[in-house]
């Protein structure tokens, strides 16, 4: 886990067991040793997946740390349209994607705010992550009362319908869930992406990463970042600006020189 995908889990030895031991017994592996060796040797890469899967903590709600998505809405859409009346493009990547509340409250606010012109907008967002497991959930979109009960109620009656045969569960329209790209994707490869990005969102998933990991990845993020764009981590995460340079706007928030 940490060689392929930089997930540190050194002190997480309870855990590991906790998430292992019943699928490594349901799987009729004798020990912990003998399902590793199913997994290295595993040319589909299916047992792998199963492992990430089982690995990976996928904790996320809709209206999140809501103070950056508000700071989306007031300053860096606006930048993103200023910059781009002519392209009319918006590149904003959500590089851990969970089961989809984040990137589906980016688009919900990219929509809000284009109002009557997000037609003639492509507003896309493209959001990642390691678990293909997790990220099934994400494409359906599908949730529970609870899960949508601090959506603004505007929001929850033009991108969410209750579900037909099933109380208290809703799901998003088809508008929204058109919005987001979902794709898998390990932040450790080489970024494939031909052209830069507006926004980075890489919340609460570098607390995962030693510091070295940290390091190579922001410095990525960085190079990937359009000048002037912008990185917003969760805001109990810190980065070493030392090693990158990103201009700090405010704790969490962090943006590429213009120039």
């Amino acid at each position: 886990m940490k060689r392929h995908y930089g997930i540190d889990l050194s002190q997480k030895k309870v855990i590991i067991n906790g998430r292992l031991e019943n699928y490594i017994k349901s799987g009729g592996f004798a020990s912990f040793n003998e399902f590793m060796n199913a997994v290295e040797k595993d040319r589909s890469g299916s047992q792998e997946k199963m492992l990430v899967n089982l690995l990976t903590t996928n904790h996320t709600y809709f209206m999140r740390e809501f103070e950056q998505f508000d700071f989306l809405r007031r300053e860096i859409l606006p930048w993103i349209k200023n910059k781009e009346m002519h392209t009319k493009d918006v590149r904003i990547w959500c590089g851990a994607s969970s089961s989809g509340e984040e990137p589906y409250m980016i688009a919900m606010v990219l929509s809000d705010f284009f109002g009557m012109e997000r037609s003639q907008w492509d507003m896309r967002i493209l959001a990642t992550d390691v678990s293909t497991k997790i990220l099934r959930q994400a494409i359906a979109g599908i949730y529970t009362a609870e899960q949508l009960q601090n959506v603004p109620a505007a929001w929850k009656r033009q991108f969410f319908h209750p579900l037909p045969g099933a109380k208290d569960r809703y799901a998003a329209t088809e508008e929204l869930k058109k919005s987001v790209i979902f794709r898998q994707f390990n932040l450790m490869s080489p970024f494939p992406f031909k052209r830069k990005m507006h926004a980075v969102f890489l919340r609460n998933v570098m607390i995962y990463f030693d510091d070295l990991t940290k390091k190579e990845l922001v410095q990525k993020v960085y190079d990937l970042l359009e000048p002037g764009g912008y990185l917003l981590i969760g805001t109990t995460e810190t980065i070493d600006r030392s090693a990158v340079p990103f201009d700090i706007v405010q704790p969490s928030i962090f943006r590429k020189k213009e120039g």
